[in-house]
């Protein structure tokens, strides 16, 4: 199983090596993620034993803690982007954020009490190679 993965930002401007195995992958349907991604859910890996390093640009990285809450989003300041976030704990890595390939499936849906109305049945929809014309 590959144990480096290396990631960035979408304009570039942060790069970041996450180094070791990651535990669980989870797509998480609840109101906060739907938030953070604009998406039906957010995809995230998580690891307890990773170290994430910072190739470049680590002075765009900004965090926004929602108060009250363990809600914790980190992105780039430049072009939005979502970017890993380590804690004591734990690193969360939005999986989209990588850039070699992942060969883990998600292990789980989890909130799907919260998730929205309109995240039901979307393999049913039609599938494009491209923007549809």
């Amino acid at each position: 199983m590959q144990t480096e993965h290396l990631g960035s930002c979408l304009c570039g401007a942060v790069r970041f090596k996450a180094e070791g195995e990651f535990e669980h992958f989870y797509l998480c349907h609840c109101s906060r993620c739907r938030k953070d991604t604009g998406s039906a859910h957010a995809a995230n890996l998580f690891s307890s034993t990773a170290k994430l390093e910072w190739l470049s640009g680590q002075e765009h990285v900004r965090t926004f803690n929602l108060p009250r809450t363990r809600h914790t989003r980190c992105f780039c300041s430049v072009c939005g982007s979502a970017l890993p976030h380590a804690s004591e704990k734990m690193l969360v890595v939005p999986a989209g954020s990588l850039d070699t390939e992942l060969s883990i499936a998600a292990d789980a849906n989890i909130f799907m009490a919260s998730r929205a109305a309109w995240d039901r049945g979307l393999e049913s929809a039609p599938d494009f190679e491209t923007f549809p014309s």
